[in-house]
C-alpha cells in the first residue's frame, strides 16, 4: 500500500482512489489502516500507532462489536454516512484496512494530527 499524496509513511498509510459512480458522480476513496481500540473509556479517532490511525472505542473485541463500533467512529470522524465506510480486511484483527468513500485527506491529517 502507497501513502496518500501529502503522507509520509510515519504519518499513517493511507491511499487515494477515484471513482466514478453509474451516475456521473465522482467520489473519491481513501483506503486507510486503522488501529481498533477496543474497551476505551470513550470513543474517539486519532492519533497513530505503528503507521495507523488510531481508533478508540467503548465496545469489548466481543462478537464483531468492537468492529462495527470501529467503523461507525470513522464514519463519523470523516462526515460520511456508516455505509461510505467499508471493512476491507482484519474483521478479527485490531489492525484493520478500510475504505472511506469521500474521505477527506485534509482530515485525515487532522485526525493523524500532522495537519
Amino acid at each position: 500500500m502507497r501513502p496518500a499524496a501529502g503522507a509520509t509513511p510515519s504519518q499513517g498509510t493511507a491511499t487515494r482512489r477515484d471513482n466514478t459512480r453509474r451516475d456521473n458522480v465522482r467520489v473519491t476513496t481513501l483506503r486507510l489502516t486503522i488501529r481498533v481500540r477496543p474497551g476505551a473509556s470513550r470513543t474517539a479517532v486519532g492519533g497513530t500507532y505503528a503507521d495507523a490511525l488510531v481508533v478508540r472505542v467503548n465496545e469489548r473485541a466481543v462478537d464483531g462489536a468492537a468492529t462495527a463500533a470501529a467503523l461507525r467512529a470513522v464514519a463519523r470522524a470523516f462526515g460520511v454516512p456508516r455505509g461510505a465506510v467499508r471493512l476491507v480486511s482484519g474483521a478479527t484483527s485490531r489492525r484493520k484496512i478500510v475504505d472511506v468513500d469521500g474521505g477527506d485527506e485534509e482530515r485525515l491529517r487532522e485526525l493523524l494530527g500532522t495537519a
